[in-house]
């Protein structure tokens, strides 16, 4: 039995599909241009002063929104990376391979911008099957290295595109980018050139999980692009029924647009297989059939098992019910904890190895070291300066370096605690500091150790 992907010798049965036009093609179109938009525009806009969408990996920083988020706020990208997660469960759950069909970077790159490449320089279908019986002739050494060539400039471009998620595009087109930045760069679009040159679909059958767990997400009510058998069925060609007339045919003629047009080389007619991404080629190719023959119906459509089974069709089952339950707890968490955000990131932990030192004067004295990051939008208003103060610490002197942070940075300082002995009269007395900018107020919790005997 032959593998998906490959012949029964173990060797790679390349994939042409052929093209297509229909009412879901149009969408995918219009769906592909919005993604390839958003990755074009987004990293340029700018809202606040910071980028609308940047991870910044040697920063140790994520901008999102006009928001800054820094390894002190994980609990907002678990939340952001939670609801991202529970999204694609509640909309496969409803829709299917939504994704994969219309989102997924690997089809879009592939349907809107590859395949008519291959097109302009290979031809269609036949031709390139034709094509690729002569190998190595000048004619398929022209047209695959012009192709190939075409595929590189695409990688390329994508390529730096994406970077722009990671790196301030206005360096990386001019130049001035790092090293690393242009080292990124280059080992996506190699990434990018393979994948468009000779991995495709393969990604789809053999590298991506999602169609692996994608069965647990679902059930009977899900979208999916189904094979309608019992209209279908059983199928034959003209010659077929031409020669067997007492034979109750289905409505399929059996003329394979189904298989020629699918990208990932399958037969839908097969029934349910997990290499199918809901692209729906297969859809707009039966549809186009089905009008030319007079069909009622098309025999291959967006449909549930449900639906096939004349069961009435819902959308509040107990997992979509539980997915939009999750995601609106994560939402709401998500508001909740970001009405509380303060611009001022503030932690204070003990100097390692001490408790308390009594200085010469009689005086307690406690180390710690205090850290400061600036979260807000405001590079163009230079460092910002940062006063601080004890609370809860009768008589406390606070002995520190001027406090000065500047937009997205952190800085750490050391900051000792002095009291008076008559103020040290507990072995641990709690207290807060007090920081407050221009922008913003914070407090943070500390506690002060001394030498005192706890009286009961």
């Amino acid at each position: 039995m032959a593998v998906i992907g490959q012949t029964t010798d173990g060797k790679r049965n390349w994939v042409y599909a052929a093209r297509v036009s229909g009412r879901f093609q149009k969408l995918h179109r219009w769906s592909g241009r919005a993604l390839m938009a958003i990755l074009i525009l987004v990293p340029w806009i700018n809202i606040g002063g910071q980028p609308l969408a940047r991870l910044d990996l040697p920063g140790r920083r994520l901008y999102a929104l006009g928001q800054t988020f820094t390894p002190q706020d994980a609990i907002f990208i678990v939340l952001m990376l939670l609801f991202g997660a529970f999204s694609l469960f509640f909309f496969t759950s409803l829709f299917g391979r939504i994704w994969c069909g219309y989102a997924c970077p690997q089809t879009v790159f592939l349907e809107e911008i590859i395949r008519p490449i291959e097109r302009l320089f290979q031809g269609d279908r036949g031709r390139r099957m034709k094509l690729d019986q002569k190998k190595w002739s000048p004619e398929w050494i022209a047209r695959k290295g012009g192709s190939y060539l075409a595929y590189l400039v695409v990688a390329v471009v994508v390529s730096m595109f994406l970077m722009g998620f990671f790196e301030d595009p206005r360096n990386l087109w001019t130049g001035s980018a790092t090293t690393g930045a242009y080292g990124g760069v280059a080992f996506m679009a190699f990434f990018w050139f393979w994948d468009f040159a000779w991995f495709r679909e393969q990604f789809c059958n053999y590298l991506c999980p999602y169609a692996r767990f994608q069965g647990a997400l679902t059930d009977d009510q899900s979208l999916n692009v189904m094979y309608r058998v019992q209209l279908a069925e059983p199928r034959g060609n003209k010659k077929e029924r031409k020669q067997h007339p007492e034979q109750d045919y289905g409505l399929c003629i059996d003329c394979d647009k189904c298989v020629t047009v699918c990208p990932a080389g399958i037969d839908i007619r097969d029934g349910f297989q997990l290499e199918c991404i809901s692209c729906g080629r297969c859809v707009d190719a039966c549809e186009g059939v089905a009008n030319k023959m007079s069909l009622p119906e098309p025999l291959i459509a967006y449909t549930s098992l449900a639906a096939e089974e004349g069961r009435k069709k819902s959308h509040l089952r107990p997992r979509t019910v539980v997915y939009a339950g999750l995601l609106s707890a994560i939402l709401a968490a998500f508001i909740g904890l970001m009405g509380s955000r303060h611009d001022l990131s503030v932690t204070l932990n003990r100097v390692p190895g001490t408790l308390y030192q009594v200085d010469e004067d009689g005086w307690v004295r406690n180390t710690f070291f205090l850290q400061v990051t600036n979260n807000h939008a405001g590079e163009a208003e230079g460092p910002a300066a940062v006063s601080v103060q004890v609370v809860g610490l009768d008589g406390a002197v606070i002995v520190a370096p001027p406090v000065s942070v500047a937009a997205t940075e952190s800085v750490k300082v050391p900051v000792a605690i002095r009291v008076p002995p008559s103020a040290a009269n507990a072995r641990t007395i709690p207290f807060q500091l007090e920081l407050e900018s221009d922008f913003d107020r914070v407090t943070v919790d500390g506690t002060f150790k001394s030498g005192a005997v706890e009286v009961n």
